[in-house]
């Protein structure tokens, strides 16, 4: 099993970050056509972002289904929304394209967006490979006090604290 670390891990990261999830539903089957164009735009703006890591996206995961769930994790709520504003990006074009072409109810778009401070959050991995969160870091043990969640969240606190 490559890249599948055996050890408990969690996350310890000193800055703070964005968690945004973004989806889009079918609403009418026989759409598929806008579903594939709505996909191919989101295809296009990750794209660009992985191209340019200035941009502030700093990992993501993406599920399927009637409902699709994209987990996107940002350095900072800054750098989402200069990217959503930016008209030379390829995020603008694809909302001009939903709002002339898609928004008829064929589909519905979703999005919730989460601004974390340092220690207001934990995770946990075991014999996974880097997910989530932990593919952004930086990745220590989940030893001592922090084997339990309860443990990684004071331990985090206690760090946050002044």
């Amino acid at each position: 099993m490559p890249n599948v670390h055996p050890e408990r891990l969690t996350v310890a990261r000193e800055e703070g970050f964005v968690v945004f999830l973004i989806g889009v539903r079918v609403n009418r089957l026989w759409q598929l056509p806008a579903l594939w164009g709505v996909s191919a735009a989101m295809q296009r703006m990750l794209k660009e972002l992985v191209e340019r890591p200035e941009s502030g996206l700093l990992s993501y995961e993406s599920y399927g289904g009637r409902t699709t769930l994209m987990v996107q994790y940002w350095r900072s709520l800054d750098h989402l929304l200069k990217y959503a504003r930016d008209k030379e990006r390829a995020h603008a074009p694809a909302w001009r394209r939903w709002i002339r072409e898609w928004s008829e109810g064929a589909l519905g778009i979703w999005h919730e967006t989460y601004v974390v401070e340092p220690g207001a959050y934990e995770c946990v991995y075991h014999h996974m490979p880097p997910f989530g969160l932990g593919k952004v870091g930086p990745l220590v043990p989940a030893e001592g006090p922090l084997k339990t969640a309860r443990g990684r969240i004071a331990a985090l606190a206690e760090r946050r604290a002044p």
